[in-house]
């Protein structure tokens, strides 16, 4: 599923305009996306949770040329399943 289908499932089920749809949809992520910048924590009950992992930098190698690389620290989003999702895919 894309976020296209996400918005015709809305607009379908719930009797939206696909304007409205989309807005909703949009305001979701966005949402989410705003709250992982401000390094907070989101969770929703029943599907997972989404928080940001700090990562140190590290020296990598190129595969190619076999050269040492710095690789520079990161911040990135992690997701963790919640129980009930992994009990309902696992089914």
């Amino acid at each position: 599923m894309n976020k296209a289908d996400l918005v015709n499932e809305l607009k379908k089920k719930n009797q939206f305009t696909r304007q409205q749809a989309e807005t909703l949809v949009d305001l979701f992520f966005n949402s989410i996306s705003d709250a992982l910048a401000n390094n907070e924590r989101v969770e929703i009950r029943g599907f997972g949770s989404i928080f940001v992992k700090d990562y140190k930098g590290y020296v990598g190698r190129n595969p190619k040329t076999g050269d040492l690389v710095q690789v520079k620290s990161k911040r990135l989003p992690f997701f963790r399943c919640g129980k009930e999702l992994k009990d309902r895919v696992d089914q």
